[in-house]
């Protein structure tokens, strides 16, 4: 049988691909210069028939944490269909959410994990401070992206935010982060890696007087290479946690030198492919890889 791929994406409101280059377009290019049958659909589309793929590429579902129900039921959905997909089903599950950052720090990575809020809790500020030893917090959804529902204050400001956070609680979990000032100071740094290869980097810089390096708020990037101890912490992350995923993005910050993990994006990451030179060229290697 021919094969035929998809490339998942989701149905787009502007909210999260503002400003941005298309890597549905450029992955879509790949594949017409790898002879790949294929075409974009969205994961939440009731039309799509996905019996008629024989994989799936798991590219821009950029909205799966607002339907998170739904995107749990359409995994299951190609898990029932036995259909292939980059990144692996029971990987993209259990990236789905921010619990997974306590695992990794449990086997002595070092991550900014912070602490679970825990859906329809009461909160205590005695008990954040306990475990989160940090002035400012940021709190954030444990099923989330694009800085949706994010919020950073100081610890001695609860008394203005603990009604909005307990609000947010009853409705879902949440993760409790310490906030790192190497964030505002210097940015986030993202590493990208393709068949546990080290690809291409770049630093996400937020806007003056913001923490949210996304380019949709405001933040620039710019390609970089990253030190010698940078990339290797990154790699031993990627050994561990990802060694069998086509793409993972790496996303951390520098603390005393030291590189700290914030986020291991192998689910939808943008993988800044327009920035950085070797970018596409390492890519096309590893997709070539996986058709063969």
């Amino acid at each position: 049988m021919k094969r035929h791929v998809a490339i998942v994406s989701y149905f787009s409101v502007g909210a999260y691909d503002a400003n941005t280059v298309d890597e549905n377009l450029i992955l879509s290019e790949i594949l017409t210069e790898l002879k790949t049958s294929h075409e974009i659909v969205c994961w939440s589309d009731p039309q799509v028939d996905w019996s008629k793929f024989s994989l799936l590429f798991i590219k821009s579902t950029w909205d799966y944490f607002d339907y998170y129900p739904e995107f749990l039921t359409w995994l299951e959905t190609i898990r029932t269909h036995e259909i292939p997909t980059l990144n692996n089903l029971d990987t993209i599950l259990w990236n789905s959410s921010k619990r997974y950052l306590l695992e990794i720090e449990s086997k002595g990575f070092p991550v900014i994990a912070g602490m679970i809020l825990e859906k329809g809790r009461l909160i205590s500020k005695v008990e954040i401070e306990g475990k989160v030893k940090s002035e400012s917090w940021v709190v954030k959804p444990l099923v989330s992206g694009g800085a949706k529902n994010t919020l950073k204050f100081a610890s001695e400001d609860w008394d203005k935010h603990v009604g909005k956070v307990q609000a947010w609680v009853n409705e879902e979990a949440f993760l409790v982060q310490p906030f790192i000032s190497e964030v505002e100071k210097v940015g986030e740094y993202s590493l990208l890696f393709f068949n546990g290869e080290f690809s291409h980097a770049v630093l996400k810089t937020p806007a003056k007087k913001d923490f949210r390096v996304q380019h949709y708020f405001g933040g620039t990037i710019k390609s970089i290479d990253p030190s010698a101890s940078m990339l290797a912490s990154c790699q031993a992350l990627v050994d561990e946690f990802a060694s069998d995923s086509l793409y993972v993005r790496v996303d951390g910050v520098e603390v005393e030198g030291q590189f700290h993990l914030m986020e291991l994006e192998m689910i939808e990451p943008y993988l800044f492919l327009a920035i950085c030179e070797q970018a596409i060229p390492t890519y096309k290697k590893a997709i070539a890889a996986r058709l063969v």
